[in-house]
């Protein structure tokens, strides 16, 4: 199953976004509280909407529940965020991959916090991506990761790890050779793809893999 993920952050309408929303096909759309208003700007039903609903006024909630969306209530007062109940919501559900959209901007705590959402030990067996204007961010793990673009695509790989090491990578301009990245210095950031096909392997530790359409 592949899931539509609409936070409640700002919504970068781009290139890659429209591709995903190109390939959604018959995705399911599950909504973290005001994301809902993101998906239906774009002519989208939720199916599920999850949070406390502080986003949302009490004649938005009747009028999605009208259209048959889910409604999964939580306290105000809790330790997870939205997109977080969201995201667990969908591992339940047994999804395979999802696409986050308006999970980034505003305010850098949040943005920051739904970024390292990525290395939640129970969504480690979700494909999880966030898709914002030309750029989507993934997390990788050891492993051969084949990376799918243009030439001339921005890459960058950063450590959510103390550091990643034993990376090779192929058809990148600055090539990384058994290396290893630390957190902290900016090593990783502004790579360039040669060509439509780019590879990462990489022995241990956790890297953060943003892609941008052409020279960001």
């Amino acid at each position: 199953m592949h899931v539509l993920l609409f936070a409640n952050g700002v919504f970068t309408d781009g290139e890659m976004v429209q591709r995903c929303l190109a390939q959604a096909g018959a995705a399911r759309v599950i909504c973290a509280d005001g994301g809902a208003l993101h998906a239906r700007a774009l002519g989208l039903k939720p199916h599920t909407i999850i949070g406390d609903m502080d986003s949302l006024t009490p004649a938005q909630v009747h009028s999605f529940a009208a259209e048959g969306a889910d409604f999964r209530r939580h306290p105000p007062d809790k330790d997870e965020t939205d997109l977080e109940l969201a995201l667990l919501h969908c591992a339940e559900i047994g999804a395979e991959s999802v696409a986050i959209l308006g999970g980034l901007g505003g305010r850098f705590d949040q943005t920051l916090a739904n970024i390292l959402l990525l290395t939640h030990p129970a969504l480690s067996e979700l494909e999880l991506i966030f898709v914002d204007g030309a750029q989507e961010i993934r997390l990788l793990r050891p492993g051969v990761h084949t990376v799918y673009g243009a030439s001339g695509d921005t890459i960058s790989l950063l450590p959510l790890s103390a550091s990643a090491g034993g990376i090779t990578t192929e058809n990148l301009k600055y090539a990384l050779e058994g290396d290893s990245l630390q957190l902290g210095p900016a090593r990783g950031i502004s790579n360039v793809m040669l060509a439509e096909r780019a590879e990462i392997n990489f022995r241990s530790g956790l890297l953060l893999l943003a892609r941008a359409i052409g020279r960001a």
